[in-house]
C-alpha cells in the first residue's frame, strides 16, 4: 500500500560546515523565539533560515521570511553549502537520548513517500490539525520548493525484516557522528539496489501511519494540488508527489511517545464555582498534599491529574460509575476513541469549561513539571496532567479511521531538521 522512493537528498558540505552540531534545528513547531534567536546565533548556516525563518518589521507579500528563506537555500546551494547525492539513497538516522535517567536508541530511514489523501487508507492519520499551521508551511513550501523536515511516520515490522536489514547497513561507518543538545546522531547513506528494492517490497502491503507531522502531510498535500493543476504533463514520478519522512517501526524500543499536559487560565471565580460543580456531575475527584511532582504518579486509574482545584493539592479525576461514556462523548467516535483519556478530559472537562467560560485560553506542553511550574507562579490557574498514550491506542485509533484531539501526542524526541533537505524539483 506505502510506495517508498530513494532520493537525491541534499547535505551539508562537511568541508565547510565542520560541525553539524551547530546548524541544525528541530522542526519550526516546537521552537520558541527565543530558541529561534539562539539557533541564528549559533551558525550562519543553521538550517533555522530556511526551517523558520525570521519575520522582520518590513516584511512585505514579496519581501518576507518565506522568500529570504527560498533565496538563502539558492545561496547556499551555489556556494556550495549544501550539495546535492548523486545517487538516490535510503539515510538511514540513529539518534540516542537520555530520558529519565535511560539511554535509549530510535533507529529510523528516512525516504520519499508517495502522497496519497487520507480516504486511501495508505497513510493513516490519529490527530487532527489546524488550519493556519498549514497555511505558513504551504507558503513556504512554495518559496523554496522542499521539504526542510522529515515527518515522522510508523510503520508494523513483523519477523523484523527491516530491523535486519537496517541492521546490516549500520555495521559501517557512518558518514554524520555528532552529538547535539545531549542526543547522538548517526546518519548512513544506503543506495545499494538490492538493498532498497527489499525495504519497499517489506513495506510494499502495508500502511504508513503518521506519528508526527500531520499538518506537513496535509500541506505536501496542497502543494501537490497546486503543481498538478499547473503542470501540463504528469508522471506520477515527480517530486511534488512524495513527501520526506522518517519512518520508524512500532516495535522499535527508542520510539517513545509522551501525553500533551493542558495549562489554563482566564477563568473568573464565579465561572470557576461552576465548573468544579460541573466536574462533580461526571467525575468522583480525590486529592494528595502536591509536596513535589513525584507525588503526581501515585493517583492510579484516573483519567488526569489537575494542579490548582484546592490550593497545594494535586486532584485526580476518576469517572463516576454511573456514567455512561457512549451517552456523554460526541457520537460519530470509536470505542478506542471514546475510551481514550484525552478524549474524555477534551469534551467532558475543556470543552465543558469553554462552554461556561469563552474567554479561557490553553496552552500545551508535554512535560508536566512545566505545567505545573506555570500554575505555582500565577502564569495559569488549572493545569491538567495526563497519563502517557500507549502505542497501540495510536494505532487503533488510526485503524477505526478516527483522530484523537489536537495536540494529543509528543513523539520524544523531534527529529532534527538538517540533517537531509528533500528538494522537491525534477522526478525521482
Amino acid at each position: 500500500m506505502a510506495e517508498i522512493s530513494p532520493f537525491y537528498g541534499v547535505r551539508y558540505n562537511l568541508s565547510i560546515v565542520k560541525d553539524m552540531a551547530s546548524v541544525i534545528c528541530p522542526p519550526y513547531d516546537v521552537i520558541s523565539k527565543d530558541e529561534q534567536k539562539a539557533y541564528y546565533e549559533r551558525s550562519q548556516y543553521n538550517i533555522i533560515r530556511l526551517e523558520h525563518a525570521m519575520e522582520l518589521p518590513d516584511d512585505s507579500a514579496d519581501d518576507n521570511k518565506h522568500a529570504r528563506a527560498g533565496a538563502t537555500l539558492d545561496q547556499w546551494l551555489k556556494q556550495g553549502v549544501l550539495v546535492t547525492d548523486h545517487v538516490p539513497s535510503l539515510y538511514i538516522h540513529e539518534q540516542t537520548f537520555i530520558y529519565q535517567g535511560t539511554r535509549r536508541r530510535r533507529l529510523g530511514f528516512t525516504a520519499c513517500v508517495r502522497l496519497e489523501p487520507w480516504e486511501k487508507r495508505m497513510v493513516l492519520p490519529h490527530e487532527n490539525t489546524v488550519a493556519g499551521i498549514k497555511s505558513d508551511r504551504l507558503d513556504l513550501m512554495r518559496a523554496c520548493n522542499a521539504n526542510f523536515s522529515p515527518l515522522l511516520g510508523l510503520y508494523e515490522d513483523p519477523g523484523q525484516k527491516i530491523a535486519k536489514l537496517l541492521s546490516v547497513q549500520t555495521s559501517r561507518k557512518p558518514v554524520l557522528d555528532f552529538t547535539a543538545n545531549g542526543e547522538t546522531h548517526r546518519l548512513w547513506v544506503a543506495n545499494e539496489p538490492e538493498f532498497i528494492q527489499r525495504i519497499s517490497h517489506f513495506l510494499a502491503p502495508k500502511p504508513v501511519y503518521i506519528a508526527d507531522g500531520h499538518h506537513r502531510y496535509e500541506t505536501a498535500l496542497a502543494y501537490q494540488a497546486e503543481k498538478r493543476q499547473n503542470s501540463p504533463y504528469v508522471s506520477g514520478h515527480e517530486a511534488f508527489n512524495f513527501v520526506m519522512m522518517t519512518l520508524v517501526s512500532f516495535s522499535d524500543p527508542g520510539l517513545l511517545v509522551l501525553p500533551v499536559h493542558r495549562v489554563v487560565r482566564g477563568i473568573s471565580s464565579e465561572n470557576m464555582k461552576r465548573f468544579i460543580h460541573e466536574l462533580a456531575t461526571v467525575f468522583h475527584t480525590e486529592s494528595l498534599p502536591l509536596e513535589n511532582t513525584a507525588r503526581i504518579p501515585e493517583m492510579n486509574s484516573v483519567i488526569a491529574r489537575v494542579i490548582g482545584l484546592e490550593e497545594g493539592s494535586v486532584t485526580g479525576l476518576r469517572l463516576r460509575p454511573d456514567v455512561h461514556i457512549r451517552a456523554v462523548m460526541p457520537p460519530g467516535h470509536s470505542d478506542a476513541y471514546n475510551k481514550l483519556e484525552v478524549s474524555i478530559l477534551q469534551h467532558l472537562v475543556i470543552d465543558r469549561l469553554i462552554a461556561i467560560d469563552s474567554s479561557v485560553s490553553i496552552a500545551y506542553t508535554p512535560s508536566p513539571e512545566t505545567a505545573v511550574r506555570m500554575v505555582d507562579q500565577g502564569d495559569y490557574q488549572l493545569a491538567f496532567i495526563l497519563n502517557p498514550i500507549p502505542l497501540s491506542a495510536i494505532k487503533a485509533i488510526a485503524d477505526a479511521d478516527d483522530r484523537m484531539p489536537g495536540k494529543s501526542t509528543y513523539f520524544y524526541p523531534k527529529l532534527p531538521t538538517g540533517l537531509v533537505i528533500n528538494r522537491l524539483e525534477g522526478t525521482l
